[in-house]
């Protein structure tokens, strides 16, 4: 039985994930880092062990139940044990419903959904016997707005925060805790990689957005989400359950529907 608290946590290859994976491997976590490309998980591997801290690499697709428990069972083979999952991996398809095709949105509902559910649900088995746990499902603000660019999207994220709410009732009496992160604009390469109509990069078109629209007046790095991951997996949150919480800068109650028909963004804006 490993002695040191396991993080599993999925889009583990860059960005918030991986800026998580070194924010628990600096607070003692060994780490099971889960995301499609197997390179840069390994780089992250080994940038985790000069922290001190021992890595599992599951390289694959979570839209693959299969693959996903074969990662948790992995987990458990070597480590013995769960302590934290961060439902991170995420998948989008900019457009509207006029243009989403049925495998767009399986495949976003899949990643964005049903994996995290599948997943909450093989942890929380493992978390149950130590009577300890958390699960932090990565969600948006995008789910409590219509911004009518990414359907499945924000339908997977609504999902997402009702399941929160359901998980939290369901785990609270055996002492797992369940919270939801409805993240704003964040300073990612996910973000930086999506280019407008017109060849302008998206992400100059976001920060004049952002400086209209949010209150703090600038995009949230990386590794801030990362240290309000950790701190609300610690015992530092040790009453916080089936809560969904904003970590924007104060954009959602900054947007409300009629400041948002008053920005001119372009419309493959990426949600978060």
């Amino acid at each position: 039985m490993n002695n040191r608290p396991v993080a599993v946590i999925t889009g583990a290859s860059q960005g918030i994930g991986a800026e998580t994976a070194q924010e628990f491997a600096r607070r003692g976590y060994d780490c099971v880092l889960i995301a499609r490309n197997q390179s840069r998980l390994q780089s992250l591997a080994d940038q985790l062990e000069t922290l001190g801290a021992q890595s599992i690499v599951c390289s694959g697709d979570l839209s693959d139940l299969a693959f996903a428990r074969s990662a948790i069972d992995r987990s458990l083979h070597q480590f013995g044990r769960i302590d934290v999952l961060v439902n991170n991996a995420a998948w989008r398809k900019i457009g509207t419903m006029r243009t989403m095709e049925p495998d767009e949105w399986d495949q976003t509902l899949r990643v964005c959904l049903t994996a995290p559910a599948f997943l909450a649900k093989w942890c929380a088995a493992a978390m149950e016997p130590a009577r300890r746990g958390v699960i932090l499902n990565i969600s948006s603000i995008q789910s409590k707005l219509a911004p009518g660019i990414c359907p499945a999207y924000v339908t997977a994220k609504g999902g997402l925060d009702s399941l929160t709410y359901e998980l939290a009732a369901l785990y609270g009496p055996v002492g797992v805790r369940v919270l939801s992160l409805n993240l704003g604009a964040i300073d990612t390469e996910m973000s930086a990689d999506y280019i407008s109509s017109d060849g302008e990069d998206i992400s100059h078109a976001i920060r004049r957005y952002a400086e209209d629209m949010i209150p703090l007046r600038r995009f949230a790095q990386a590794g801030e989400i990362a240290r309000s991951i950790a701190l609300l997996a610690s015992d530092d949150a040790s009453y916080m359950t089936g809560a969904c919480i904003e970590i924007d800068g104060g954009w959602f109650h900054q947007a409300t529907p009629y400041s948002l028909k008053q920005q001119q963004f372009p419309q493959d804006f990426p949600a978060s």
